[in-house]
């Protein structure tokens, strides 16, 4: 049996959406695992009850995300959003099958897919991963189809090295990189090359590489290490033509509207993501809030309007939404 895994916090109404998507597109042999870092009980339950074929599995850190979501509603007191349940992760991946899906809770199917069947062309074509969902328009600059369903978009002449000079390139030590770039053999856009080998939101793994690309992270997004531990992988498989796969379909959509805290996202405008959240989850809760509203869009601004109150700014919240997605626009990211 496959497992999908959910990375989920405080944001119970796209929670939902992500499950209520996975009923309707999803086929195959499979199983449910939420993997929850803080979503105040009452909206678990609520998925509980909704969803009770669906395994909820909560961080060693829950408590103390429970009361920081508490304490950010009473005093304004800012929640720690970098402090992520990395070893909660990391443990169920290890004891999931051998291919597993990884993705969060702001992520939504929209069309259909069979995972079993697409777990057993990574078998026997012997493809690493398989990224499901995308956010840039183009597939690969090197289109070619491994299967009826996946293309191959393993990078080509991407730079390599032994693991010490890979720690000196991905975090500059010894000014290795400032040289580079000094010398013009590298730029600003170098490193996002190495994304290829990596994803974070919609990615359909063989476990043993999703394990790789996240030892030794620690209890944080260390985007640096997880391309030096993709590129150790790809240097190591170098032989395999077929490591890294694209399914032809895009199948999966996200959201540049919202954020699961502040941390990642402070833009100086008068907008509190956190208490945001809150105020969807209620109106959520009380099923005035439905969470398959524009489907298969993301939620419509206008909509999210219906439940903000008197301390929501919405011009800032407007030009908050529109700075969110300028970040990934200058990606390449197709936001809209």
């Amino acid at each position: 049996m496959i497992q999908i895994l959910i990375k989920s916090f405080n944001r119970a109404y796209y929670l939902d959406r992500c499950l209520q998507s996975i009923q309707k597109f999803v086929k195959g042999d499979y199983e449910i695992i939420v993997l929850d870092d803080g979503t105040p009980e009452k909206y678990l339950n609520k998925i509980r009850k909704k969803y009770p074929e669906v395994e909820i599995q909560l961080s060693s850190q829950y408590s103390r995300k429970i009361k920081a979501i508490q304490e950010n509603l009473e005093t304004g007191k800012e929640i720690n959003g970098f402090q992520i349940p990395t070893n909660l992760w990391y443990n169920a991946v290890k004891n999931a099958s051998d291919y597993v899906l990884v993705t969060e809770d702001d992520v939504w199917f929209t069309e259909e897919i069979n995972l079993s069947e697409l777990a057993n062309e990574m078998q026997e074509n012997t493809i690493h991963l398989v990224k499901i969902g995308r956010m840039k328009s183009n597939v690969s600059a090197d289109v070619q189809s491994i299967t009826s369903t996946i293309y191959l978009s393993t990078p080509k002449n991407l730079w390599t090295a032994p693991p010490f000079l890979m720690d000196w390139f991905m975090f500059n030590k010894f000014k290795f990189f400032s040289i580079l770039y000094r010398l013009k053999l590298v730029d600003n856009q170098t490193k996002r090359e190495y994304w290829q080998l990596n994803s974070i939101l919609m990615g359909f793994w063989r476990k043993d590489y999703w394990l790789y690309v996240w030892k030794d992270i620690g209890e944080k997004v260390d985007e640096e290490m997880q391309l030096k531990n993709a590129v150790l992988w790809y240097r190591k498989n170098k032989r395999n033509q077929n490591l890294i796969g694209t399914t032809k379909t895009n199948h999966l959509k996200t959201t540049f509207q919202s954020s699961a805290t502040n941390s990642y996202h402070q833009y100086g405008f008068n907008f509190d993501v956190n208490y945001f959240n809150y105020l969807m989850n209620e109106a959520w809760l009380k099923d005035e809030l439905d969470s398959f509203q524009n489907f298969p869009k993301d939620f419509s601004l206008s909509y999210f309007e219906q439940f903000l109150d008197e301390k929501v700014d919405k011009k800032a919240f407007h030009s908050w939404v529109e700075k969110f997605k300028e970040q990934y626009r200058k990606t390449g990211a197709e936001v809209d």
